[in-house]
């Protein structure tokens, strides 16, 4: 937790962005004995995701890029695409293989070709023996981007000096399947980061989302956004809101999407690096973008100018930095019309709610309750007749935090919702597709007189996904990826000295209409000693 005693152990760690589903292949469950404490190795890196499938197809290789960091220098090349696989593909894969050893800070990173960004993808904290880690993405959607020469940059923000003396060592390459190319978005634009940025969109659009690569890091207080408190409050990261965080777009100043942030724990996380150097917490290899569906507005957006494109998160403190907000537009268009017009028809939000509670006390407690609900609609002219489209989310929060004078003990039991309903109507029988996320937190580290320190914590994403035509249901998926640790080691003690113990385990569901997968992993003192299949 964000202890002012624990700080100190963590002053100039420097975080930059991270995604996606790491693919190391494990040792069999048990083949090694446990030793009584951590030592100067372990297993690799791995997570109980579902790699990303690969057809049995031609494939043909590009390495985007190969580099070591050692600090915050950009590596810069040039992509051209594949020779012998065609310009439209069945899948495009990335793949990132890294390995690190000695010590070091887990470091967040990006990959941008052409600008847009199609990975971001945090690090693991080496062993001084070593470690070899792998992520894979399935990228296919950013085809478009793939069929011309592109510049590329890569950063994975590092220091190194004599203590922190880890180099990050990585290759990422793509891998482009031939077969019948699969349905991706015509055109992959970015609109940059931050406010102010200008998209000009083709004037034949019919659908559009932007995808928002939202992280809060940097090492600040914004790392662990869901543990500030409002200033009356004693507690070391300070927000005049307190914990409630919202990422918005809009559109010319009009809001335009809302989303709730994932409240990502990187490997460096709660204090307590013991409980994620074998198995991370839920998408700290995984930086998913959030995807808001924009098509209301395509009747604004296809006159030809550019149009401003906002992200902005509530609840920062004003001024203060901390969170990174890069933008991709997807846009599909009507191959049959040189311009398609529309309207947006409707635009209801209600007030946001946000009240955090604080009670002083032997236990300081903060109790917040937050929500907020927006209703977008609109409707544009194709060449196969009017599409209206209606979008409504609704987000919601619940936090307890408590904690003692000193922040010995810091505590967190915390749940977000984030509901999504996308209704078209026209153009065939009305589809509609409705999600409901929940993210969950709950744990507590505590800092004993004997300067141990015990972190025990649950993370939990789960999401519920109903698509329907016509009034029956068409497919569904239910998620849930859910993870537990319990870790103890004396602080302020060189690293061999530390008598670390910890105990992992991540059980990773996915299942419905499209079949079943169902990984669980556990680990202790960083043996895996579970890897099981349970479909």
């Amino acid at each position: 937790m964000r202890s002012r005693i624990i700080m100190s152990m963590l002053a100039g760690a420097t975080l930059l962005a991270g995604a996606l589903f790491g693919t190391a292949t494990p040792a069999a469950a048990g083949s090694a004995d446990v030793p009584a404490e951590f030592g100067s190795d372990w297993h690799d890196p791995l997570t109980a995701a579902p790699p990303v499938t690969r057809p049995h197809s031609r494939s043909c290789e590009v390495t985007l890029a190969e580099a070591q960091f050692r600090d915050f220098t950009p590596y810069r090349g040039t992509y051209a695409p594949p020779q012998g696989c065609g310009d439209r593909w069945s899948k495009v894969v990335l793949r990132l293989d890294g390995k690190v050893k000695g010590r070091q800070f887990d470091r967040l990173g990006y990959v941008h070709v052409g600008g847009v960004e199609i990975l971001r993808t945090s690090t693991p904290e080496p062993s001084p023996d070593g470690i070899a880690w792998s992520v894979e993405k399935d990228v296919t959607r950013y085809s478009d981007t793939f069929r011309g020469r592109q510049d590329v940059e890569m950063l994975i923000g590092n220091v190194v000096d004599d203590t922190y003396t880890g180099v990050i060592d990585v290759k990422v390459t793509l891998t482009f399947y031939a077969g019948a190319p699969a349905a991706t978005p015509d055109r992959v634009l970015t609109a940059g980061t931050g406010t102010g940025a200008a998209l000009t969109t083709p004037r034949n659009s019919e659908r559009i989302l932007a995808e928002v690569y939202a992280t809060g890091s940097g090492g600040g207080c914004e790392e662990y956004w869901y543990l500030t408190v409002p200033d009356a409050a004693p507690y070391s990261c300070k927000a005049s809101g307190g914990s409630y965080r919202e990422v918005q777009i809009s559109v010319d100043g009009q809001l335009a999407g809302i989303a709730a942030p994932f409240p990502t724990v990187w490997t460096g996380g709660w204090s307590n690096p013991f409980l994620w150097y074998v198995v991370p917490g839920p998408r700290a290899f995984d930086i998913q973008p959030i995807t808001y569906d924009l098509t209301p507005f395509a009747g604004i957006l296809n006159d030809g100018r550019p149009h401003r494109i906002d992200v902005s998160v509530v609840g920062v403190p004003a001024g203060q930095t901390g969170w990174s907000t890069p933008v991709n537009v997807l846009v599909w268009q009507d191959a049959q019309k040189a311009r398609v017009g529309g309207r947006l028809t409707v635009h209801e939000a209600s007030v946001p709610i946000n009240s955090p509670v604080y009670t002083p006390g032997s236990e300081h407690r903060l109790h917040t309750e937050g929500a907020h609900r927006l209703t977008v609609a609109g409707y544009v002219d194709t060449s196969h007749g009017r599409v209206t489209t209606t979008v409504t989310r609704s987000l919601a929060h619940t936090s307890t935090h408590r904690w003692t004078d000193g922040e010995s003990v810091d505590g967190l039991d915390a749940v977000w919702t984030d509901d999504e309903s996308v209704a078209v109507d026209g153009a065939g029988p009305a589809r509609t597709s409705r999600t409901h996320r929940t993210y969950t937190m709950n744990g507590t580290t505590t800092l004993g007189a004997d300067d141990r320190l015990r972190t025990v914590l649950a993370l939990g994403d789960r999401a519920a996904v109903t698509e329907t035509r016509g009034g029956r249901r068409t497919g569904w998926s239910r998620l849930d990826d859910t993870y537990t640790g319990d870790a103890t080691y004396t602080v302020n003690v060189p690293r061999d000295q530390r008598h670390a113990v910890g105990t992992t385990h991540e059980r990773y569901r996915l299942y419905g209409s499209r079949g079943c997968y169902d990984r669980a992993l556990t680990t202790v003192q960083g043996v895996l000693t579970e890897d099981r299949d349970g479909c």
